[in-house]
């Protein structure tokens, strides 16, 4: 049932994002990895709060095999986004965007939401929200995404 979930889910998203071949977007350069993660957050978002330490795990044990974590920020004001970053700091890239036009892009629906992309621009994951329980599965995909992204090469 929950792999029926995740495919639908992810036919959506494929549905709405860019053609299958198209690089990440713009706004998300310098890319440096061969994997990366999409994470949007907003200084509000309680759950932001939990996925950040999550994501710098990810980071250091995965930065060197090819993952790149994005973080993009949508506070309207950046003292809010700084002062969440100051009790909350981030070992991972940062974006700002403000207007909301990359979230728009990426058809953000909640806060934390984050997609896992391949060096093509490919979602291979997405979810809303971010859950400790779910964690692990997080990390199985970014883990496969990093091997399918080796067998490449």
């Amino acid at each position: 049932m929950k792999v029926l979930k995740l495919i639908s889910i992810w036919l959506a998203l494929a549905a709405a994002l860019p053609a299958a071949e198209a690089a990440p977007p713009q706004a998300l350069e310098p890319i440096e990895g061969k994997v990366i993660w999409v994470d949007f957050w907003a200084s509000w978002c309680v759950p932001c709060r939990r996925s950040f330490p999550w994501m710098n795990t990810m980071h250091d044990k995965y930065g060197d095999q090819g993952l790149q974590i994005i973080a993009v920020n949508l506070d309207k004001e950046r003292a809010l986004a700084d002062g969440f970053l100051a009790e909350v700091p981030a070992q991972f890239s940062l974006r700002f965007d403000p207007a909301g036009a990359l979230a728009k892009q990426f058809g953000v629906q909640a806060m934390p939401s984050s997609f896992l992309l391949d060096a093509s621009g490919n979602v291979l994951a997405q979810h809303f929200g971010f859950k400790v329980a779910d964690a692990e599965e997080y990390e199985q995909a970014i883990a496969a995404a990093l091997a399918a992204a080796k067998a490449k090469l």
